[in-house]
């Protein structure tokens, strides 16, 4: 592992001489991890392989649920129920205490949504997805055509009972995370490279959509799962391994990866430890500063 520093401020982020360790591999491509705090546990998802799985510190790891309907993006809701973006069947589902899963979405006004991606849930219980298309091309996903002439970004009531199409105009939405006052939601587009912020309003639509940053660097790797840290800065999958942004979208430094990087979380009791999927692997990173805390 290597730390391109861009900012001097990195340095209080992650050590240089932090160890990076390499907890599983052999998998075809790793995304959407997710840990529990209660639990203490980490669930992640292996689209191509059709295969969720779980690790436990000193446990090892072992199959969560296969198939899976390729699954890609986790998130649990503020019940600790699990929130899954489905590749394969264009659904967003939810797993509930007794392992039922229910489907949450699967249309917009009459058509099948284009492929789940990632998503984010709020503390009033609405959850916002992103909805590109790479679920519909072969490995990621099973091959189909579109139904939807756009690639969205999605608010689901906090009954279940309101799809609600927030933004249509994305290349490919992909990653997306909330500020931790909630008052601004940060969305990236892979095809365009860069991360956007918006203003969440009191009926939870989105205004005052902006550029926020750009993932700018060499090697492997584009815009794709997003995490916020206990000090509002911005961690984005890119170019080379994960990017760091400041709040106002200052790039501090990049956490450099052996391995093609699409998503992240924070885990371990004191959120301090930074849970990797990279392409083949499931990767942890000791950081000096703490996750914000998403249950």
């Amino acid at each position: 592992m290597e730390i391109e520093t861009r900012d001097p401020r990195f340095a209080s982020i992650v050590d240089r001489d932090a160890a990076l360790e390499r907890l599983v591999t052999g998998c075809k491509f790793t995304e959407g991890p997710v840990w529990h705090p209660v639990e203490r546990q980490l669930i992640f998802s292996d689209m191509p392989d059709d295969h969720m799985r779980r690790w436990r510190p000193g446990g090892g790891i072992e199959t969560f649920r296969r198939p899976s309907n390729m699954a890609n993006g986790n998130a649990y809701d503020r019940q600790g129920r699990l929130i899954t973006c489905e590749h394969a069947s264009s659904r967003l589902t939810r797993t509930e205490a007794d392992g039922r899963i229910v489907t949450l979405a699967s249309h917009h006004e009459g058509k099948q949504l284009n492929s789940p991606n990632d998503v984010a849930v709020r503390r009033d219980g609405a959850i916002y997805f992103t909805d590109p298309s790479y679920g519909r091309m072969d490995y990621y996903g099973v091959k189909r055509e579109p139904e939807l002439s756009y690639r969205g970004l999605y608010r689901l009531s906090p009954d279940g009972r309101s799809l609600r199409l927030l933004a249509d105009d994305f290349g490919q939405p992909n990653g997306l995370c909330f500020a931790a006052d909630e008052r601004r939601l940060f969305v990236n587009d892979t095809e365009r490279q860069h991360i956007r912020a918006f203003a969440v309003q009191a009926d939870g639509s989105l205004a005052d959509g902006r550029l926020f940053a750009e993932t700018k660097g060499e090697g492997a790797g584009a815009p794709d799962g997003m995490k916020l840290d206990a000090q509002g800065n911005v961690y984005c999958a890119g170019p080379g391994g994960i990017h760091v942004f400041d709040p106002a979208g200052i790039a501090l430094g990049v956490v450099r990866m052996p391995e093609y990087t699409a998503n992240f979380c924070f885990g371990d009791d004191d959120l301090r430890t930074l849970y990797v999927c990279a392409a083949t692997s499931l990767y942890r990173l000791r950081l000096r500063t703490p996750g914000l805390s998403l249950l």
